[in-house]
């Protein structure tokens, strides 16, 4: 059983939300505080962190850079702070995804539930996406190992932004529309995910490949107007 660790200091909130995924399926750990949470996190394994952002003892923003920096545990931040620039910081941070409150528990679990196929995915080397190695100009991805480099140093991007890479680079010189990209790479219908994920994703994307490379087309989404090689 994949096992959750989830840090939210609303009581009545977190054990509606621990008692919604332990039906789901899912092992939970429920932590009140953001040093409770660290505790948790250093003694145990976990797929994912479900953390809010604002805590009394610090900042959800500052625990989830430590997760990240740990290793693959995949990140949600579940937060009131709903502004484009606070879902900047928190993707910054390496989040796989951003939830602002309010918000459905039913979507919550979609989007665990997505996030858990994946992982599931990967560890029986069952992902499409990471097969070969992609190349674009000066980009190349490692798609066996999940990585990207630029001039031979590697790119400091998170899972979301890889899959979402690599989803351009597939489908190259094509039109991906916002609703394409979020059924693709969020696997939720595009009615349940924030308007703004996938125009701050690109945008921290473009930023850190340094390239003008992803267009936005007017009205219609975004595609890469490089040419993408596989070897």
């Amino acid at each position: 059983m994949q096992e959750i660790l989830l840090l939210e200091d609303d009581e009545a909130l977190n054990r509606g939300i621990t008692l919604t995924l332990q039906k789901a399926g899912y092992q939970v750990t429920p932590a009140f505080t953001l040093s409770e949470a660290e505790a948790c996190f250093s003694r145990n394994a976990y797929a994912l962190v479900i953390s809010d952002i604002t805590l009394p003892d610090g900042s959800g923003l500052d625990f989830g850079r430590r997760v990240r920096e740990a290793g693959s545990t995949y990140l949600i931040y579940l937060t009131a702070l709903d502004s484009e620039a606070d879902m900047v910081n928190g993707y910054d941070t390496g989040a796989d995804d951003y939830i602002a409150k309010p918000f459905s528990l039913m979507v919550l679990v979609s989007k665990v539930n997505a996030l858990m196929k994946r992982l599931n995915g990967s560890a029986n080397g069952a992902s499409a996406d990471f097969k070969n190695l992609m190349i674009s100009g000066d980009i190349q991805i490692n798609c066996q190992e999940m990585k990207a480099c630029k001039d031979g140093k590697e790119l400091p991007l998170s899972k979301k932004e890889l899959q979402l890479l690599v989803y351009l680079w597939e489908n190259a010189g094509r039109i991906l529309s916002k609703e394409k990209i979020l059924d693709h790479i969020w696997d939720v219908d595009g009615q349940f995910v924030d308007e703004n994920t996938v125009t701050v994703n690109i945008s921290r994307l473009k930023n850190k490949l340094g390239t003008d490379e992803i267009s936005n087309v007017r009205g219609l989404g975004y595609l890469w107007t490089g040419n993408v090689t596989r070897t």
